[in-house]
Order: C-alpha cells, then sequence, then structure tokens
C-alpha cells in the first residue's frame, strides 16, 4: 500500500495560502519596522509593534494547525491503516518497541503548538509532515537544508555506520543515504507514527534505513556501533540534564575518532536577533530553548568527554555552512542556524 500524504486542495490550500502570507508579514515587514523601533528605542517589550508580532507568531501556528487537523482528522482511519501495512520486500527495516515509556518532558509538551504533539495518532503525523513545510515559510517544500547540512557540514570520511537522533518521519535521515550509499544509515525516534511514516517514504524513495523506536539519551546500541552521530533540531527541545544523557550516549557509541554533528539553533550576538529569539520559546511552546542558549555548548562538550568541539553559522538559504564564523545578512526574522561539531578521542 503507498503511503500518500494528504495534500491542501481548494478551500484548504486558500486557507494555508493565507496562514502562509500572515507568517511572510510578520517575518519581513513587521520584523523590519520592529528592527526599526528596536534601534531607536533599545528595549524590545516596550516597543509598539512588539505585540501585534508576538500574536502572529503564535497564533498563525495555532490557525495554521487546526486547519491541517480539520483536513487530515477525517482520513485518520486510512491513513492508520496505510501505515500499519507493512512495504513489500523491503530495501530497510522497521524495529517499534510497544513498551517503550516514552518521557514527561516529550508527551507533556505540545512542541510548535501542536496538538497532540506527533506522537499519539497516525494523524498527527501527517499533520506534522505537511506543517513542517509551512512552518519553514514555504522554503523547504523538498527539505533542501537538510541536503545542505549533509553536503556542507559532514566532513568527507568513511562513515560505515552513521545514526540519526530524533529523526521525525526520515527527512533529516534520507539525505545521509545520497551521501553516503555505502553506509548503515539508522534513525532513531520517540514516536511510532513518525517512525512508520520514516520507513514507508524511505522505501517508496528506495532509500535503505533501518528505523528505531528508541530513546535518544538511552539507544540501546553497542558501544563504538557508529563512525557518525547526527540530530536535526531535537537538542532544543531536551531539559539540560537529558541533553547531558544525550551527548553521553553520543559519545558512548561512536567508535574512536568517530563525529558528532548536529544542526540546532544558538545566540547570535546581534542583540535585536537574540532578543526576539529569546521570545520564540514561550510563543511556540520551545520550553527547553532558553536552557540551550544559556549554556556554553563547547564547553558543555568538552565536559562530556568530546574533543575539537565547535559551533559553527549555518545559512539554510544560501551555502549552508559558514566556515568563516560569520552569519548571513539577513532583513527578515529567521531562526540562528548553526552546526555544532565534536570528535571523540582517538584511542591511545
Amino acid at each position: 500500500m503507498t503511503v500518500q500524504t494528504p495534500a491542501p486542495a481548494g478551500e484548504d490550500r486558500a486557507y494555508l495560502d493565507f496562514v502562509l502570507g500572515l507568517k511572510q508579514y510578520f517575518a519581513t515587514t513587521l520584523y523590519a519596522k520592529l528592527h526599526d523601533q528596536y534601534d531607536a528605542a533599545g528595549s524590545l517589550n516596550e516597543l509598539p509593534a512588539y505585540p501585534l508580532f508576538e500574536w502572529l507568531e503564535r497564533n498563525t501556528q495555532k490557525m495554521m494547525w487546526r486547519r491541517l487537523e480539520a483536513m487530515v482528522r477525517p482520513h485518520a482511519p486510512a491513513l492508520e491503516a496505510s501505515l500499519d501495512a507493512l512495504p513489500l520486500n523491503p530495501l530497510g527495516s522497521l524495529h517499534l518497541d510497544p513498551n517503550l515509556e516514552l518521557p514527561e518532558y516529550y508527551t507533556e509538551t505540545e512542541f510548535h503548538i501542536q496538538p497532540g504533539g506527533v506522537w499519539s495518532g497516525a494523524a498527527n503525523t501527517f499533520v506534522y509532515e505537511v506543517g513542517a513545510k509551512i512552518v519553514m515559510l514555504g522554503q523547504n517544500d523538498d527539505y533542501r537544508f537538510h541536503r545542505l547540512f549533509v553536503e556542507t557540514a559532514i566532513p568527507p570520511g568513511d562513515y560505515g555506520d552513521i545514526l540519526d537522533l530524533g529523526c521525525g518521519f526520515g527527512k533529516s535521515t534520507r539525505p545521509f543515504v545520497d551521501a553516503f550509499p555505502g553506509a548503515r544509515v539508522v534513525g532513531i525516534d520517540l514516536s511510532a507514527p513518525n517512525l512508520k511514516l520514516a520507513h514507508h517514504q524511505a522505501e517508496r524513495l528506495h532509500k535503505r534505513i533501518a528505523f528505531y523506536q528508541r530513546k535518544a539519551e538511552a539507544t540501546g546500541f553497542p558501544d563504538a556501533a557508529f563512525d557518525l552521530v547526527t540530530a536535526t533540531m531535537l537538542i532544543h527541545e531536551l531539559p539540560m540534564p537529558v541533553l547531558r544523557q544525550v551527548l553521553q550516549e553520543a559519545l558512548r557509541v561512536l567508535r574512536p575518532g568517530g563525529l558528532l554533528a548536529v544542526l540546532d539553533f544558538a545566540r547570535t550576538g546581534d542583540a535585536f536577533h537574540d532578543a526576539v529569539m529569546d521570545g520564540h520559546g514561550p510563543r511556540n511552546n520551545e520550553p527547553y530553548m532558553a536552557h540551550l542558549f544559556k549554556i556554553d555548548v563547547p564547553r558543555l562538550l568538552t565536559d562530556v568527554g568530546f574533543v575539537a568541539a565547535e559551533v559553527l553559522p549555518f545559512d539554510e538559504r544560501g551555502g549552508g555552512l559558514r566556515e568563516d564564523c560569520t552569519w548571513p545578512a539577513r532583513s527578515d526574522w529567521h531562526f540562528p542556524w548553526v552546526v555544532i561539531r565534536a570528535t571523540k578521542r582517538e584511542a591511545a
């Protein structure tokens, strides 16, 4: 059975285009006005444009999810059945754990304001799959920035075994198959529906990936099993104790000389942009994002046991990794993407 994500059409398409237009308005016109007011006053919370900016960022998210829920939910039984029908003669594999206890930090937070999260049913993962494109302001229809990450931020090397933590529905995992066709590529996630969709899409695209339902902080893989461990948009959704555990687990499963490469967010040093980003976490139900912005990430990696830790800016709409350590010149509201890399010490 072919698994196909419902595509917006008719009134749904018109409504979502309207929401996207509102998102683009607050990210460009309103953000520029807010920037001008900040330059004149220097205090974000008291600026006339800020309440509208906050309202639009949070409520356009809610509008998007509500419409997608209404579009997808009537098809939930059929979508559930399609996910449960395993592909014939698969290249890869799917390993679910019905006894896995999902952590409270995951189940009790509706990240991105998505009702029910991505773990509670088949419809949720299809809603998330469509929303993941819209939330990037229509700039990620083909998941280009995931490919850019792999192509520009992963140094050339012999990566025989690759592990993608928090792989979701596989959009961050699939580019590794293209870049390293001889590698064993593994993706893990907490959400069973996400993993089912990831498996179906990988098979449809003829990409050999093994998907497992496991925790990033306790993967269950043997010591020194991977040459590369990666994660995309994961660590800002982890409480600090869990983040440390995830990094320790990455170190454990890496072989000596192996690479950790993470795509996530960081402070830029631009006072205005960082101030707006500080408010993004509460507006978008990202309760642990502020913790990530307060810590010295290279120091944390060093404390865990990694060496050669570095944090480099990443331009998702341009050339990807910026080796010169400068941030791209952008006048619109955008996420402060960074590549976080570190290496496991070579064996003595």
